[in-house]
């Protein structure tokens, strides 16, 4: 090899190094996309879905046959159908999670999710599903449905208030209910008690079961929301 040959590589392999060196460094592959909670299916024309930010299922029970103890369902999701005028078209199919029950004491709610009673590990949920709502005097109704709790289903008849004419809260419709019902909690399996020396048991068989449910739909009006601005 001669020394021009010699000079030439040594220039092109420099000439090469340069422009490597200044060449843009490779963009980083962009990050995935953050995956949000999967689309809801869109609702038919009568459809409302439950607002679980504001709708519970409230239950009271006589404690040592002296006093009455206060609980709560706090996750209660499902869809309702009504058309606004006809109360025979309503119908609901309601699901609660029982893992979210609370009666404010920590020890109380571990034994009711316990084996004992609700038994969550195997029963994660209690779900009403309606088969017929008839009238039942101005603004009243009854809602005869399938219950599910505990893994057993019976069927109740849910005496309610409402629905309320519809509110237009600007990007939806809004229409919220009561119903209430009083059950035996054995029919259901949940059969835990203890007799007290005096009489009587620690805990009624009777179960007063309150459903307040806020319900809503997309009002197809509503202007598109304002773009963020700032951080």
């Amino acid at each position: 090899m001669t020394f021009k040959t010699l000079s030439f590589t040594t220039a092109l392999v420099l000439a090469s190094a340069v422009a490597y060196a200044q060449a843009p460094a490779p963009a980083p592959a962009a990050a995935p996309a953050p995956q949000g909670p999967p689309p809801q299916p869109a609702l038919g024309p009568n459809q409302w879905r439950i607002d679980t930010a504001h709708s519970t299922a409230a239950f009271t029970v006589t404690h040592l046959m002296v006093s009455t103890v206060h609980g709560a369902f706090g996750k209660v999701s499902g869809l309702i159908t009504y058309d606004g005028k006809d109360i025979s078209t309503l119908s609901a199919d309601v699901t609660i999670d029982a893992t979210s029950i609370s009666t404010n004491n920590e020890r109380r709610d571990a034994d009711l999710r316990s084996a004992n009673f609700f038994d969550v590990a195997n029963n994660p949920t209690l779900t009403f599903k309606s088969k017929k709502a008839t009238a039942a005097g101005a603004g009243k109704f009854k809602l005869v449905g399938d219950l599910t709790m505990h893994g057993v289903t019976k069927e109740v008849t849910l005496d309610g208030e409402g629905p309320t004419p519809a509110v237009n809260a600007g990007r939806n419709f809004v229409v919220g209910a009561t119903a209430t019902t009083t059950i035996n909690r054995s029919d259901w399996g949940l059969t835990w008690n203890r007799a007290l020396e005096a009489g009587g048991v620690t805990v009624s068989d009777a179960v007063k079961i309150t459903l307040e449910i806020e319900a809503n739909k997309p009002n197809p009006n509503a202007p598109p929301p304002a773009p963020r601005t700032g951080q």
